[in-house]
Parts: C-alpha cells; structure tokens; sequence
C-alpha cells in the first residue's frame, strides 16, 4: 500500500463511505514479511511513495516469484529490474497480471493502470547499445506515474542529432542522460538546459572504458553543476530519482532501493 492508496481510504473515512474500523483494517497489517530468505517491505509504499521494488539479479525464479507474489498481494504494483524469461515465467505463475520487457529484462504490473502520467522525463540515449539501462530508467519513471520521452542515439560524435531536439530537452522537468564510452553527453546535456540532468554511466565501450568506469568518472567530473551521477547501468535508479524530481515530492523519509 502506498501514500496515495492511504489517501484513498482516508478519503472514503471523510465521506462516510467507509467506517473508521474497517479503515484501520485496510491500513493496519504487518510492516514487513518474512519468507525465510527475504523480508518483504510493506511499509515502504509509505515511506517511499512506491512498494518495495524487486532486485531479480542473484535470485532464483522461485525466489523472485514468491516476493512478487508477497509484494503484489498487499500493493496491486510490481516492478522487478534485471529479469530474465525464466524469471518471468515464474512470477507470471503467481501475477498472471505481469508482463515482461524483454529489452530492459524488466518485469511489470498494475492493478490500477496509471494513465497518461503527468510532468515530463525526457530520457536521452548517446547509443542505441545504451538503450536498454535507457529503457529500464524510462518503465522505472512510468511506474512512479511520470510521463516520458526519449531521444535515443544522439551521442556527441553526431551532436546535430542532440541540437535538433534542444526545444524538447528544455521542456522537460528532469532528464536522464544514459552514455557509455567516454561518457560525454550529460556534460553537454547539462549545458543546454535548466533542468536536474541524472547520468547514467553504462558498461558500453572498449577495454579502455573499464565496464563503464571510464564513464562514470568522467560523469563524475562534469563541469555542469545541474549533472548528478547514479552507479554503473543503474537504470532504475536514475529513474525513481527524475519521478520523484519530476513530481515535486519532498524528500521521502527513508531509502527507496531494491529488495537485496
């Protein structure tokens, strides 16, 4: 259950339509679950604006079903980052309601579908071998209720591609810049707009590139004040940061990162 669900109960309590006793029922349950070899989060919809969100990397199908299972039967939200089909296949088992994303290896329900979503995240690519951390940033932001765009494969090599969307960059509330290599493009993202610039470092490159350190020290060192940097591929971190730039919400009380 997340604030906005809370809300919802809160309200229906104002109108007479539901009774204190059974608002506390709805509200009330435990804060976290124990599966023996994880601790599912309820509470942290609460805290973070959004249920806990599902770390598939190191687990296995069974593993990941019966959290998704846990974490989709007291929310009506799931989001799982770094799936495969197997993966997939399992938790479908459990959330028929799930669908998969193959190229961000992202897994997806919703028990209210969102809409349209509201601000704007622009999500920038420098190659089309980034676009899958691009794509795992833009489904994170959509979940979180952010609309969003993309402008994919406008690296620095070919800087007309970037310029010829400059309007588009400067409507945006916040942008997610996803670059490998040598890691330029937030710095001349940055440039351009007044706007919160997240980059994403990706391990794209040659040996040089060191699995995208390369790209995440030169992100680091940008000389644009408005650019903050997330970790190596971090997709979905960038993009729980620019939903929650975008929407305004103060700072929530506690972390916001994937069940480990």
């Amino acid at each position: 259950m997340d604030r906005a669900e809370v809300l919802r109960i809160l309200e229906a309590v104002r109108r007479g339509a539901l009774a204190p006793e059974a608002a506390l029922e709805a509200v009330a349950g435990p804060r976290a679950e124990d599966l023996g070899f994880a601790v599912v989060d309820h509470g942290r919809g609460l805290r973070c604006g959004f249920p806990e969100v599902i770390l598939a990397q190191g687990k296995t199908p069974a593993q990941v079903a019966a959290i998704a299972e846990c974490v989709w039967a007291r929310s009506g939200k799931l989001l799982c980052t770094r799936a495969d089909r197997a993966v997939f296949e399992a938790v479908r088992a459990c959330v028929p309601e799930a669908h998969y994303e193959a190229e961000a290896r992202v897994i997806q329900a919703a028990r209210e579908p969102s809409g349209p979503g509201v601000g704007r995240v622009m999500v920038v690519s420098a190659g089309t071998a980034d676009v899958p951390v691009a794509e795992e940033a833009r489904l994170t932001a959509a979940m979180l209720g952010a609309r969003v765009e993309t402008c994919y494969d406008v690296g620095v090599a070919g800087l007309h591609r970037l310029l010829d969307r400059v309007e588009a960059l400067r409507a945006a509330r916040a942008l997610i810049v996803v670059a490998g290599m040598e890691g330029a493009l937030p710095s001349v993202v940055g440039g351009l707009v007044d706007r919160p610039v997240v980059a994403v470092p990706t391990s794209v490159g040659y040996g040089a590139g060191f699995g995208g350190l390369s790209a995440l020290l030169g992100m680091l060192n940008s000389c644009a004040a408005n650019v903050c940097v997330v970790n190596i591929d971090n997709g979905f971190g960038a993009g729980f940061v620019a939903a929650l730039i975008n929407r305004g919400d103060p700072a929530p009380a506690g972390p916001a990162h994937r069940c480990g």
